[in-house]
């Protein structure tokens, strides 16, 4: 499946019935704190939101975006992404998701989406996927390949490179951003404390996380959402429009790093309950 970038017209058009979400949904409403968590008036049941974190990050880095959904009565599982190179990670994923009873949604953030892509394709129970900040590659895609299709990522520049074994023993490389320059190329717009705390937590991404084949991807059969961050320094926005625009994504826009979860939170769970009222549990 092809398709051309996608203009900031086209994306806001496209995204009318999301973008009234992000409106209604910046706070919880009068119910969330007065009845508690999962008494939404009208809703008896919700699928499980489960959350892939990507690189760099552990699965606290949805911290924001879980307190969200869960006052708003919704069940999130925030999985511990193992960073290994997408073969293992997608596997680990699906197995969270075969043990998860009922419907799913699926997001997926950074390196995450790539993740999500192809664990979704061997689980059922996944009926919305949701990127954030993300890689949305297709079946037989490289994402170093992906990337370099649209100049203007200050990542690649910014990483550290430590030797390491392999988990066969043979030598391998772990990735990592270096502390000084965390802030400028990951999130410009966090609070400087937080991303220095962040900086320093960083879990290594295998760096056969860039050269790995995607095997299978999700979204030719499963309904996706996208949020764009226009002012994004690691995935160029450029590219998220390709992607959201090739996979047919209902997309979003927010002026917001790569870390809108930090920065953003209110329009990244907007998003997710968006895409999640598409689902009967």
């Amino acid at each position: 499946m092809t398709g051309r970038p996608l203009s900031r017209r086209h994306t806001l058009q496209t995204a009318a019935g999301v973008t009234a979400a992000l409106t209604v949904a910046a706070a919880p409403p009068a119910w969330a704190s007065a009845a508690g968590p999962g008494t939404e008036p009208g809703r008896t049941g919700k699928p499980t939101v489960l959350l892939v974190h990507g690189a760099f990050a552990d699965a606290s880095s949805w911290n924001p975006v879980t307190e969200r959904l869960q006052q708003y009565g919704h069940r999130v599982v925030a999985v511990a992404n193992p960073l290994r190179g997408l073969p293992h990670d997608s596997a680990h994923v699906a197995a969270r998701l075969a043990a998860v009873r009922g419907p799913v949604v699926l997001v997926g953030h950074s390196y995450g989406g790539a993740v999500i892509t192809q664990a979704a394709a061997t689980a059922p129970n996944v009926k919305a996927l949701v990127y954030v900040s993300a890689f949305i590659p297709d079946a037989g895609e490289v994402l170093g390949e992906l990337a370099a299709r649209f100049p203007g990522s200050r990542l690649e520049a910014s990483l550290d490179h430590e030797p390491v074994p392999g988990p066969d023993g043979t030598p391998g490389v772990d990735l990592y951003i270096r502390p000084d320059r965390y802030r400028e190329v990951f999130a410009q717009d966090v609070p400087r404390p937080t991303t220095q705390v962040l900086a320093a937590g960083q879990r290594p991404l295998s760096g056969s996380a860039f050269t790995d084949r995607m095997s299978s991807a999700a979204w030719h059969t499963v309904p996706s959402w996208t949020l764009i961050s226009s002012r994004d320094r690691g995935i160029v926005p450029e590219l998220q429009r390709f992607q959201a625009a090739r996979a047919r994504s209902r997309a979003v826009e927010v002026p917001s790093s790569h870390l809108p979860m930090y920065s953003r939170p209110d329009a990244v769970v907007a998003l997710i309950r968006a895409a999640a009222r598409t689902v009967t549990a």
